[in-house]
């Protein structure tokens, strides 16, 4: 097998960029922007909230409006985009209204409690209404002070704090009780605020303080190819044999994502770094690993993926956060690649795989993106594997299914449509 694949740029890059440029004044334009789906909720509702953002030649150009926000007449919606809907929350923070969110059934059972108070210690009154996932936030009164955040469950509740509290009326003073879960997308969200123009004191993760008067300035931004989606192709070549280029790709990339291909390294295959991108290539054998993957989550199904076809067991640690993205995703991933007759030991913040001889069978996606994506390259190497609802990937990999052929695979068959009305 021999491929050269493109991929997006990253979602979650694209997204912190269009908070911040919304919040400086003047136009800002984010070249090779994500085209996800996720992506596309963020600018609705950007522009619902009274920012232009508008779609040139590949690019989002967003007319910043310093600040300034209005609470929309209609609900915003957000579906199961925890990222948008955590962002927004904070952002309504300094719109004048009241500002309501609709989203997807999913997001009444991811956490968002800590987000909620956090915004309520700056002076935001925000109703979260328990199993039915509608939020209203109050804005207009963001006066800065101090927060305490849980940091186990999910770094966007910090990030989200982060980039509005420049706009606060006083300084933010954000303190982490516990470890910061996922470093990696902190690190992300203070290199997006930063390349905007603002400063975040960093005391080891455990104490974060924005001083009040800084404004975001408007600029051009250039989003990375998107790390975690060239997982999945970077996994064809360890499966499958042969070698797979990723244009534009670069191991030095700041998302977290990227630490992929070390660990795919350390399985037994090369990573090359040509001219334009990243080569990967297997070796002769596939080794199973012992990998602390926090920094990372976002991958840990593709290894669990390439994990089936190693020789040894592959343990995969402090994961917990896990739980509460589209679906929860260590029991997932338990229960379907149980399915193929896999070895699966499920622990609480992780798994271990044991490799034994696979069959096809009809794994359910959950509608999350990352799963259908891991799932399909099962189909590499093991006959009569098929996923429901491969669409679901749209969320963050619209192109996915076209790149997918480039490995010589058809895209799957649609076996199940979701309920429109979630």
């Amino acid at each position: 097998m021999s491929a050269s694949i493109d991929i997006p740029g990253s979602k979650s890059i694209t997204n912190r960029a269009l908070v911040c440029a919304a919040l400086a004044r003047g136009e800002s334009v984010i070249r090779s922007a994500s085209d996800s789906d996720d992506t596309a909720l963020m600018a609705n509702g950007l522009n619902q909230l009274g920012v232009l953002v508008r779609k040139l030649d590949g690019s989002l150009v967003v007319a910043g409006t310093g600040g300034r926000l209005y609470a929309p007449k209609f609900p915003i919606p957000v579906g199961n985009a925890g990222t948008t809907l955590r962002f927004l929350l904070s952002l309504a923070g300094v719109a004048e209204g009241d500002v309501i969110f609709e989203a997807h059934q999913r997001m009444a059972e991811r956490p968002i409690n800590d987000l909620v108070e956090g915004l309520r210690s700056l002076g935001i009154h925000v109703d979260a209404a328990g199993i039915i996932p509608r939020y209203k936030v109050r804005g207009g009164s963001l006066h800065g002070g101090l927060v305490t955040l849980h940091g186990d469950k999910s770094s966007q509740f910090l990030s989200s704090l982060l980039m509005v509290s420049p706009y606060a009326a006083g300084d933010v003073e954000i303190r982490i009780e516990g470890k910061q879960t996922s470093l990696s997308y902190v690190d992300m969200t203070l290199d997006v605020m930063r390349h905007f123009g603002i400063e975040v004191q960093n005391s080891e993760y455990g104490r974060f303080v924005v001083r009040a008067g800084q404004r975001y300035r408007a600029t051009e931004f250039s989003v990375e190819p998107d790390a975690s989606g060239a997982s999945y192709f970077l996994a064809a070549a360890a499966i499958a044999g042969g070698d797979v280029f990723v244009n534009g790709l670069r191991s030095a990339s700041k998302q977290g994502d990227a630490r992929f291909m070390p660990a795919l390294g350390k399985m037994g295959c090369t990573v090359v770094e040509e001219a334009g991108g990243v080569k990967m290539r297997r070796g002769k054998e596939l080794h199973g690993l012992d990998i602390d993957m926090n920094s990372m989550p976002d991958v840990v199904p593709t290894l669990a993926v390439v994990a089936l076809f190693a020789d040894g067991d592959t343990h995969i640690r402090n994961v917990a956060q896990l739980k509460y993205k589209e679906s929860d995703r260590l029991q997932a991933l338990a229960t379907e690649l149980r399915k193929l007759g896999a070895e699966v030991s499920l622990r609480d913040d992780g798994l271990d795989i044991h490799p034994v001889p696979l069959h096809g069978a009809q794994l359910d996606t959950y509608e999350d993106h990352r799963l259908a994506m891991s799932f399909s390259l099962i189909g590499l190497r093991v006959p009569g594997v098929k996923i429901e609802n491969p669409e679901c990937v749209k969320k963050s990999f619209p192109r996915f299914w076209d790149e997918f052929e480039k490995l010589g695979q058809k895209k799957p068959q649609n076996l199940h449509t979701p309920d429109p009305k979630l």
